[in-house]
């Protein structure tokens, strides 16, 4: 009994020594979404500040501020520079930031300045455009942009270059039809572009389907098609068709997630870490998740860091290929 009682003493000290290195809950949660309200970034900040409370990882509701600016390049260069040792704040990154910083247009920062949370699901492109729009398929867009593409005005979320872009640049290459061609308008984030294309200020939108669903749901868009392989399961998505199945070989899965500044101490990335990890683990998260239209994906700390760095090296070449970097 009595070398018991010292054993669960002995690892009772041994708790209480190792509990100073493990980090507090942060007592002011912030998630950036580095663009307007409404769009990809906003929806990922808030799938997390809604899945950490309802899981009750954390006791207080995390607030979502917006910093729009360069698709990220704003957000990305104040974390950096001026916020690099906030423990409770996260940023919401996506592939298109991932496309961005591949072609160096985050400045004189790189995929290297940041510590990769984070990533927690997984949408698609898509091309959606409004209800009553003449163009009912795929093909009905390609033949228009052959005969004449200076008379279809195409929004995205970024400028030439961007993930939205280059969306439509691989259905239009696809179709042998020269993307610079394309008559674009940049917009900043998924918000602007739904209410421009909504407007009528636009014909079409290069976006993905989460950014979308809202606006399915409510009759108010159609998706010509979702870049995935196969058809996403769902009551509304599995009736949506692939870019593939249309006879246009166009993939592009869009990864949601998040990272901290360089300085944020190893305890406090370690509580986000393991946080994240057991909430995409749970399946009321995976509930949640689904609901948001996204699809499982989950890689954090070293494992994300990895990903990042391959995708942003895949995308350099991608963007050699358009002629975007040399």
């Amino acid at each position: 009994m009595k070398a018991s009682l010292r054993t669960v003493l002995l690892a009772m000290a041994c708790l209480g020594l190792a509990a100073p290195t493990l980090a507090d809950e942060p007592r002011r949660p912030e998630c950036i979404a580095p663009a307007s309200p409404g769009g990809g970034f906003d929806l990922t900040c808030k799938l997390a500040q809604s899945g950490l409370l309802e899981g009750k990882y954390i006791s207080k509701p995390m607030r979502v501020t917006y910093m729009p600016g360069g698709i990220g390049a704003v957000a990305y260069n104040a974390v950096v520079a001026q916020r690099a040792d906030e423990g409770g704040t996260i940023t919401a990154f996506s592939s298109g930031s991932l496309l961005n910083l591949a072609q160096g247009k985050f400045g004189r920062y790189d995929e290297t300045a940041v510590k990769w949370l984070a990533a927690f699901g997984t949408s698609y492109g898509a091309i959606a455009v409004r209800a009553d729009s003449e163009f009912q398929t795929l093909d009905d867009l390609v033949k228009a942009l052959n005969t004449d593409p200076s008379k279809v005005v195409i929004g995205s979320g970024g400028t030439v270059g961007s993930q939205d872009w280059m969306q439509t640049a691989l259905i239009a290459r696809a179709a042998g039809v020269d993307p610079r061609k394309l008559r674009y308008v940049a917009m900043e984030g998924g918000g602007e572009l739904a209410t421009s294309l909504l407007g009528g200020h636009i014909h079409v939108a290069s976006t993905d389907i989460s950014d979308s669903m809202p606006h399915i749901e409510s009759g108010d868009l159609r998706i010509l098609a979702i870049m995935a392989d196969e058809r996403l399961p769902g009551a509304i998505t599995e009736q949506i068709p692939t870019a593939k199945e249309q006879g246009y070989d166009v993939s592009w899965p869009v990864v949601r997630g998040f990272y901290m500044g360089p300085e944020v101490s190893d305890e406090e990335f370690a509580w986000w870490k393991n946080t994240f990890d057991q909430m995409m683990a749970s399946e009321d998260f995976a509930k949640l998740r689904e609901s948001r239209e996204l699809f499982p994906f989950a890689l954090s700390g070293d494992e994300l860091d990895a990903y990042v760095k391959k995708e942003v090296a895949s995308y350099k070449e991608l963007a050699a290929e358009f002629g975007l970097i040399r």
